[in-house]
Order: structure tokens, then C-alpha cells, then sequence
């Protein structure tokens, strides 16, 4: 009768292994440290803080709930939280809707010199900060010598004023942060376009498909992980909305053009309610959260993973 005997594993590649680990580990310890700095830490921080009164003049003292129970009859929030909804909306559809528009225009057999010049164009204004693109924005909804009211009366239309309309001030934020974030999107959807196999495409139309027919039944499913990918990220980033309506509408007429982030802004670093500020920031996240792990959710019924 023969023993086997367990094979152990040789002392020098423990130590190789070990070696291996505690290399991977320092080069990923940099992020760690980053993510527990700059965004683990400030969280719990305002969650702590939300639960108190807190001015900055003073140390803070614990007062329960109230934070959250101001929340639900404060009106100017309830205004704040509907205009970032409309928001949000309006600039995840056209952002995405525009942006695989782009893509799919570009995806087709144009010069190469045409094509990157297009691209260049079509991705230039995600890379300007939007405090500066709202600035330049702020300069074309002038209603008197503005240039969109310009060509608009040349058309035959009349002067809208952009800024100072309670009806078209939202639709004015809505136009410059798409104008100025669209090309990232397009930049994705092209990319996934490109890698969508050839073969699969012409098989669909030797079958006799259409245009519309391939574009509907192959390649969007194809293509699904980007528009997954590029719906997260436009939703997270629409929720936070607050440079561009600073600059452009500075949240007015009255509160028409506020979003959350700006309310929590002025209630925190203006008004010094940062236990109150901190309570909303708290239910913004939470809602984005929601929102997001919602979205991961439905992802399985419509999402194709090859």
C-alpha cells in the first residue's frame, strides 16, 4: 500500500508570490488612500454632521432628525430637486440620443481627413471646463445682441429671452451642457460602432435586412454595453449639476433654473447650514444611488454580453 504524500509548496515560491502580492498591492495603495481621502472620508463626515446643528461658528450639537425633517417642507428644495429631474431627463435623452447620432454618422465610410476633423470638433468642447463654456454661452443667449437671438429673428422667429425666462431657462442649461458633453458620448459609441464585427452586419443583409433593421436588431444590442455605460454616467452627472447654471443663470429667475447641488452650495458656504446642507447632500447621494443600482439591476434584460 503506497502513502501519497501532500505536495508542498516550495519556500521560494511563497516568497516570489508574496513578493508578486505586496507589489500589487503598493500600486493599487495610492487609490485606496485617494478614495478613503477624498471621498469614503467627507461622506461619513457629512453624514455624522447631517444629524447635527452645525453654523461654523460654533461647535456642532446633535439635534436627531430635524435636519431630514426640515427637508420635507422646505419648498425652495422641492423646486430645486423637480428642476434637476427636468434636468436630468432632458440632458441624459438628448446627450445619448445626439451622441450615438454623431457616432453613427462618423461610423460611415467618409475621407479620413473629413472624419478627424469631425471627431476633433464634435469631442474639443468636453475637454473646456464648463464654468468657461457657460461663460461663452452666457454671451450667446444675450436677448438683444446675442448671436442665437440673432439668427433666430433672421429666421423669422422671435427673441427668446434664454436667462431670464422662467420657461426657457432650464432648456438654455439643458442646450450648453449637452453641446459641451455630447462629444464624450459620441467618442464612446464610435468606439463601440467600430468594433461591432463586419461579418455579422452583411449576414443580416444578404438575409434581406434594412438599414434601420440592422441598425434596431444587430448593432444596438451590440453595441448595448456603451449605451450602459454612457446612460450611468450622463444620469450621475446630471444629478450634480452646478457649474453652468452658477455662471449662466445663477439659479434664477427666482429659484427656476436651481438645482440641488447649487441649493446645497448656498445653504452650506453662504447661508453656514452645514448640518442642514449636509442632510440634503446625504439624500442626493442616496437618490443617485438608488438610481444607479437600479440601472444595474435592469441592465441584465437589455444589456448584451457576448
Amino acid at each position: 500500500m503506497t502513502v501519497s504524500a501532500t505536495r508542498m509548496p516550495m519556500p521560494g515560491r511563497w516568497t516570489e508570490r508574496r513578493r508578486e502580492a505586496i507589489a500589487g498591492y503598493l500600486f493599487i495603495l495610492p487609490t485606496y488612500i485617494g478614495f478613503i481621502a477624498f471621498v469614503l472620508g467627507p461622506l461619513l463626515g457629512a453624514l455624522v454632521i447631517s444629524f447635527t446643528r452645525y453654523d461654523l461658528t460654533a461647535q456642532p450639537t446633535f439635534n436627531g432628525l430635524d435636519n431630514y425633517a426640515r427637508l420635507l417642507t422646505d419648498t425652495r428644495l422641492h423646486q430645486s430637486y423637480v428642476n434637476t429631474l427636468v434636468y436630468v431627463a432632458a440632458a441624459v435623452v438628448l446627450m445619448n440620443v445626439m451622441g450615438l447620432a454623431l457616432a453613427v454618422m462618423l461610423d460611415r465610410k467618409l475621407p479620413m481627413w473629413l472624419r478627424t476633423i469631425l471627431r476633433s470638433a464634435y469631442f474639443f468642447p468636453s475637454l473646456v471646463g464648463l464654468a468657461y463654456v457657460a461663460i461663452i454661452w452666457q454671451a450667446l443667449f444675450q436677448p438683444d445682441v446675442g448671436i442665437v437671438n440673432y439668427y433666430l429673428t433672421q429666421l423669422g422667429g422671435p427673441r427668446v429671452p434664454w436667462t431670464t425666462s422662467r420657461e426657457w431657462v432650464v432648456p438654455a442649461v439643458v442646450i450648453v451642457d449637452v453641446w459641451k458633453n455630447v462629444g464624450f458620448g459620441m467618442l464612446i459609441f464610435l468606439a463601440a460602432l467600430q468594433d461591432v464585427p463586419k461579418e455579422v452586419t452583411e449576414a443580416a443583409e444578404v438575409d434581406g435586412a434594412g438599414s434601420w433593421t440592422i441598425f434596431r436588431r444587430v448593432t444596438v444590442p451590440l453595441i448595448s454595453p456603451a449605451i450602459f455605460f454612457n446612460v450611468t454616467l450622463t444620469v450621475i452627472g446630471a444629478f450634480q449639476i452646478f457649474e453652468s447654471i452658477v455662471v449662466l443663470t445663477g439659479g434664477g429667475p427666482g429659484d427656476a433654473s436651481r438645482s440641488v447641488a447649487m441649493y446645497i452650495y448656498e445653504q452650506g458656504f453662504q447661508s453656514f447650514r452645514v448640518g442642514y446642507a449636509s442632510a440634503i447632500a446625504m439624500t442626493l447621494f442616496a437618490i443617485i444611488m438608488v438610481v444607479t443600482l437600479i440601472q444595474f439591476r435592469v441592465r441584465r434584460s437589455w444589456v448584451f454580453h457576448e
